[in-house]
Parts: structure tokens; C-alpha cells; sequence
């Protein structure tokens, strides 16, 4: 492929694994072809969504291709579900694969690669798609622990910005054990507290452990009947999102229903910043995911809430 445009800034998303990987790989390439590591910057995706963009160059990983960033100079490296199709900017989309299995495809592509790097790509890869099949999976979910636990810019200083440095990195010790005393506990305890949203999805609430490990061997337990299962938490501004875990497949197509997106199984969506409470949010999902049951008994506390509810 022609080389690509040399970009004024990087930018990643900035609230797991695969978008910090992402983005140092996309560093490191940028100091591969020109000599220089270009500022990697991250944005949750809401915060992106809204800012102005006023690079003429840029790069970005992990944050979905959007109309507005079709631009000459650009590229997108991503594999969210768009429906947007690129005229002027380069985009590197793949469903099936990770934002950093595609940044590092494009890292190969011009020389820079490591069996450092191909184990980490791996396990990332398996963490940000939930290939709960894969052998891999608890430890790969170790890694992902570590910007769930430090943060993005934390982890990203202790490691210097090398993304080799993070492979075998002393605080997965810390993962590991956090995985073998705090998952059990956390099973256990979320096991007796799902509450159901429709017969097919379940809430689960979470109190310690790995939510990821935990929906999993929640969803391969035979005592319990849902297909899909979702946790909530609170975003920035006091906003919910909502995380849905499956294993065939169905997590997409519920996340769809509520406006997100993400994965066939790893999916996700964020609530109607009027939903302000959890027992709003339980309403407004059994509202979203059911509506033919429980629209004649479920009322907005508010006419926001009622035209968020109606998607109008």
C-alpha cells in the first residue's frame, strides 16, 4: 500500500486495552515513517463524538468511522459497525478483528514487528472481541484488567509508551491474583443477584472479580436460562452505559435495539442521559429490549424520559 499521510495528531480511544495498544502501535509506526512519534491523544467515545475536528492530518483507532471524518489525510483504523463508506480518508475496517490487530497489520506492513508484539496483539485481540472459547481468555482478560484497574494514561507512563513493555509486565501478577481471590467472590455474590429484564436478558450486578470472567461463567452455567447478560455503570456526567455479554451471538442484536453497538458477543450502549437513577435505567431497559410487555405498565417519571423511551 502507498504510505501513509504523515498525521498532525493520533488519536485512540481511551477506555480499554485494544484502544490504548492501538494507539501506541500507531505511535511507533508514526516514529518508523517519519522519524518521529506523533502526540497520541484519547477520547471516550462521547467526548470524541463532540469534538471539533481541525487536523488536517490525523490518524485514529478504535472510535467509529463517521461521516464527518472522511477526510483527505485521514485514517481510520477500526472495526466498529459503520454505516458511513469513506470517499477521501483511508479506512482500515475489519468486524472481525481487534482496532490493534488492524493497527499492527499496518505496523508488518512496514517492518515493524515482534514476537513481543504478536502475544500481545493475541491476547488482545481475544479480550476486545470476548473469544470466551479460546484458552487465552482468562489471561487475556488479565491484561485487559490492567486499564480497567491503573487507567489509560497510567499504565500508558509506566510502560513508557512501548506496548512491548506491557507483555509479561510485573502488575499482571497483581491481575492474577485480584483473578484467583476476588472472581470467585464476585461470582458467587452476582450469581444470586440478576434481575430479569425480558426472558432472554438478565442484569447483573456486580460487587468484585472480572465482570468479563464473571458474565462468562455465568453464561455457560445451565441453572441459569438467559441468553444475554448486562451489567451497567456510570460514564462521565452521571450518564449510564450498559456492557451485554452472549455467547451466540445475540448481545449485538440487543445493543441495536437500544442505539449501540460493538461485537457479536462484546457489545455495548449508552443510556438517555435522563436516566439518571438505577431503578430508571432498569425501567428504561425493560421498556427498550420489551416493549410490546411492558409498555402499559412502565411510565416515564418525565416527558424527556417518555420521548427517550419512544425513540423520537
Amino acid at each position: 500500500m502507498d504510505q501513509l499521510p504523515k498525521p498532525e495528531i493520533i488519536v485512540t480511544h481511551d477506555g480499554d486495552l485494544d484502544g490504548l495498544l492501538s494507539g501506541m502501535l500507531l505511535q511507533k509506526l508514526s516514529g518508523v515513517l517519519y522519524g518521529e512519534e506523533v502526540r497520541l491523544l484519547g477520547y471516550q467515545t462521547q467526548a470524541w463524538h463532540s469534538r471539533c475536528l481541525r487536523e488536517n492530518a490525523a490518524w485514529v483507532s478504535d472510535l467509529a468511522f463517521e461521516e464527518r471524518m472522511d477526510r483527505v489525510n485521514w485514517v481510520i483504523v477500526d472495526h466498529h459497525i459503520t454505516s458511513a463508506t469513506p470517499t477521501k480518508a483511508h479506512l482500515v475496517h475489519d468486524e472481525s478483528k481487534s482496532a490493534c490487530m488492524l493497527a499492527y497489520g499496518l505496523c508488518k506492513d512496514n517492518g515493524l514487528e515482534s514476537e513481543a508484539l504478536d502475544r500481545l496483539v493475541h491476547l488482545a485481540n481475544i479480550g476486545d472481541l470476548f473469544l470466551h472459547d479460546d484458552p487465552d481468555f482468562e489471561i487475556a482478560n488479565d491484561y485487559g484488567s490492567l486499564v480497567k484497574t491503573y487507567g489509560f494514561w497510567n499504565v500508558y507512563s509506566v510502560v513508557d509508551g512501548d506496548p512491548e513493555k506491557l507483555l509479561d509486565h510485573p502488575l499482571l501478577e497483581v491481575m492474577r491474583v485480584k483473578r484467583e481471590v476476588e472472581d470467585p467472590m464476585g461470582l458467587k455474590w452476582s450469581r444470586k443477584n440478576i434481575q430479569e429484564i425480558t426472558p432472554e436478558v438478565g442484569l447483573v450486578k456486580t460487587v468484585v472479580g472480572n465482570s468479563n470472567v464473571i458474565l462468562n461463567h455465568l453464561l455457560r452455567e445451565e441453572s441459569q436460562s438467559y441468553k444475554v447478560l448486562l451489567m451497567l455503570n456510570r460514564i462521565g456526567n452521571n450518564q449510564f452505559m450498559v456492557s451485554l455479554r452472549s455467547t451466540n451471538g445475540e448481545a449485538l442484536r440487543m445493543a441495536k435495539q437500544l442505539q449501540g453497538g460493538g461485537h457479536a458477543n462484546a457489545s455495548g450502549a449508552a443510556l438517555p442521559k435522563s436516566v439518571q437513577r438505577v431503578a430508571d435505567a432498569v425501567d428504561y431497559l425493560k421498556t427498550a429490549l420489551n416493549p410490546i410487555s411492558h409498555s402499559q405498565d412502565i411510565l416515564p417519571d418525565n416527558l424527556e424520559a417518555l420521548f427517550d423511551s419512544a425513540k423520537i
